[in-house]
């Protein structure tokens, strides 16, 4: 059949091209999503090789969706970045049937009536979570879940599932209005889906019988066996050669559909229509998933899950629960980083039984001391578990545990393991109590108990181990970043007396490196190198690095926002650098109550970072960081604010009231911010817009009093897209 081919016109070719991709595609549907053989195998790599043969004569009639872009490409050097559309938000978690109860209620109250909506019950896989973008019916992007906002491009792995279409399967009037959709409604859709954006997600996995496939090769060959499904889809997930993804033959289950720019419920009216949609677009949806009527039947269904979960050839920790209706989703929003309208209903996590051998006092960079149990080493959920953190002494006495107890280990999500229980009657007498430490374990000073909480510190602000952690931390990923001088190197400068502080990095020779055990010239230049290019810091990262308590990565870009805003209007000339002198300044003229108008920060917080900025010591690692050259970098933070130099928020503060149909509480916040606007909690004469969703509070009366401008839904959305 092949050698005919070299016979064909280019216009033959082209039709026959055509042909034979719809058919591939009909035939890798009803095998990867539908589970069921429509040709053999032999039958279907036949008519794959007639259209690679084609393809290859006429290379320009190749599309990006063409089954044969399956292959592999070459080896990417790193993973690029990608933003989502809106945030992967995680998901709170329930393990017991209180749990769910007690999230239903908390629902009602937060609406202020009786609970009488559908819910939608799905399992939870366990795997790697991906989102696709389609722009005209075509994949151009897929990107893991990372941080919530952004992940990394693995567009060119993803193209190597077989069960990810690279084109939307084309669909119908007459499917679209079988399955609930309006005459209007389906325009809609046909727009979105034929010249619009769309954006799926699901969950990459990895069946058990290829895992298990894949361990009996690498047992023959020597090589380290995969631990578990998740572990080994995110490793192939995120492999630089997508060679290796395509050869461990994942798997992909949609469960979320997004349009971008409509709301929840506009067009997509239930959970279950959105997974009958995605069916239609060529998309596996588990069969398993079904709507409940109430918690009743999701129980049901829990509990049915439970009893198959071994008959199922891939993992599950769980069941996820959602509300069914999605104009609910926006009104009943997200709270902290979840949202209040799905729970993931978790099995019982894997447990084991071993003993404590010892306990092992860790002083962390503030001085905190955190007890972590020596363990005999026990597999749990996959893992080898040796050693599991205590968290403080309070707990130690909750669970009234002595040393040489007999203790049940869990994997708390099969992630982190911990003591949940001791078993007392195991006791042989030999058991000992544990104590609190009464002088630190690594310089030997004083403990204290801090008052009003349950944690010990260490009194020696220059405890060694606190030293060595708050080094650590300044030069970690997310911090200042200095790739490749990890913790033990940190340890060496500072045992052979280089570096007390972060300060002191800079200040290193080429003498003093040289003087060291295992480091010859190349490796010292190399670690100067480093140095100098670190001398140059983004804000944000900067400020995290410092090790501020209670300031995490999110925090520290909230104050680095917050200190740009007000450099902007600054009289003296715009630099794009400053020196950490004026940042100091900055931060020092503030009083508790500024930090604790800033959103999301809270009084426990804003009383750590006001007294970070007036405590001695402090100031003296800044003064010395600014003496030994490190200079604080404004371009990404004013990049962000200049993103879009004639937004009309640019500078303006907002008050939000009400609930929005469109829009979150935080993703509205999060659109105010990505155009160089403030949020307020309070209405004052510094507001400039309070926007008023349904059923405003009394924000909304006060702002009317004070002469605010008061926008509606609508017309903040139209500000937020104006020029």
């Amino acid at each position: 059949m092949i050698e005919n081919l070299f016979f064909m016109t280019k216009q033959e070719a082209e039709k026959r091209i055509i042909k034979l991709r719809l058919e591939i595609d009909k035939h890798r549907f009803n095998y990867h999503v539908l589970d069921k053989e429509s040709i053999s195998p032999a039958a279907l790599d036949s008519l794959k090789a007639e259209l690679f043969a084609l393809e290859n004569k006429y290379p320009d009639l190749i599309t990006p969706n063409s089954p044969t872009q399956r292959v592999a490409g070459k080896p990417l050097e790193k993973f690029k970045k990608a933003h989502h559309l809106s945030p992967m938000i995680s998901l709170f978690d329930a393990f017991s049937v209180e749990d769910m109860q007690a999230w239903q209620k908390r629902n009602e109250n937060y609406l202020n009536q009786v609970w009488n909506k559908e819910y939608y019950c799905e399992l939870k896989l366990d795997g790697l979570a991906i989102s696709l973008r389609y722009l005209k019916g075509e994949l151009y992007l897929a990107a893991t879940r990372g941080d919530g906002k952004v992940g990394e491009d693995v567009t060119q792995n993803a193209r190597t599932i077989k069960s990810i279409p690279l084109a939307l399967t084309p669909v119908s009037l007459d499917q679209l209005l079988d399955i609930g959709f309006s005459k209007e409604e389906a325009k809609t859709l046909f727009f979105y889906l034929k010249t619009g954006q769309i954006e799926l997600r699901g969950e990459a996995i990895m069946r058990l019988a290829v895992l298990n496939e894949l361990n009996e090769k690498n047992k023959k060959e020597g090589k380290p066996l995969l631990a578990n499904t998740r572990n080994a889809v995110a490793g192939s997930i995120r492999q630089l050669d997508s060679k290796i993804t395509s050869s461990r033959r994942l798997d992909f289950f949609a469960y979320d559909l997004l349009l971008p720019d409509r709301a929840r419920g506009e067009i997509i009216v239930s959970k279950d229509q959105l997974d009958a949609l995605m069916r239609l677009l060529g998309f596996k949806v588990l069969k398993q998933n079904r709507v409940a009527p109430n918690l009743s039947a999701v129980f049901n269904f829990y509990e049915e899950t439970e009893k198959k979960r071994n008959l199922l050839p891939f993992e599950i920790d769980g069941v996820v629960v959602k509300v069914n209706d999605l104009k609910m989703w926006p009104i009943l929003g997200i709270v902290g980083k979840a949202p209040r309208y799905m729970m993931a209903y978790k099995f019982s996590a894997e447990q084991a039984t071993t003993k404590v051998l010892s306990i092992t006092w860790q002083v962390g960079r503030t001085g905190v001391l955190t007890p972590t149990a020596n363990l005999e080493p026990v597999k749990v959920g996959g893992a080898l578990i040796s050693r599991s953190t205590l968290h403080n002494f309070s707990e130690i006495k909750r669970l009234g545990l002595k040393l040489k107890d007999t203790v049940i280990i869990e994997r708390s999500g099969d992630v982190i393991p911990k003591v949940v229980q001791v078993l007392p009657n195991l006791r042989t007498g030999e058991e000992e109590e544990i104590k609190a430490p009464k002088i630190c374990p690594r310089c030997h000073s004083q403990i204290e108990k801090i008052k009003g909480e349950v944690a010990y510190r260490c009194v020696n602000k220059n405890c060694f181990a606190v030293s060595w952690r708050r080094i650590s931390h300044f030069v970690s990923k997310g911090a200042a970043d200095f790739a490749g001088l990890g913790p033990k190197l940190i340890e060496q400068f500072m045992t052979s007396g280089l570096i007390k502080d972060a300060a002191d990095l800079y200040s290193l020779r080429k003498s003093d490196l040289l003087s060291l055990e295992r480091f010859a010239e190349k490796k010292a230049d190399n670690v100067l190198a480093l140095i100098v290019v670190k001398k140059n810091l983004e804000l944000a990262n900067f400020i995290y690095a410092l090790g501020i308590r209670h300031v995490g990565e999110e925090t520290a870009s909230l104050l680095a926002a917050e200190f740009i805003s007000a450099y902007l209007k600054m009289k003296f000339k715009k630099e794009k650098k400053i020196n950490i002198s004026t940042l100091v300044k900055f931060f020092q003229n503030k009083d508790r109550e500024f930090f604790n108008n800033i959103a999301n920060i809270g009084e426990v917080v804003a009383k750590s970072i006001y007294d970070f900025w007036h405590e001695k010591d402090n100031l003296e690692l800044l003064s010395k960081l600014e003496n030994n050259g490190v200079i604080l970098n404004l371009e990404k933070e004013l990049e962000r604010l200049y993103s879009n130099k004639t937004s009309k928020l640019k500078g303006k503060s907002f008050v939000l009231t009400g609930t929005m149909t469109s829009l979150t509480r935080e993703g509205a916040k999060d659109r105010i911010k990505a155009r160089g606007g403030k949020i307020k909690d309070s209405v004052s004469l510094e507001v400039d817009y309070l926007v008023m969703g349904k059923n405003p509070g009394s924000k909304y009366e006060k702002a009317k009093k004070m002469d605010i401008k008061i926008i509606n839904e609508s017309e903040f959305l139209q500000l937020l897209d104006s020029k």
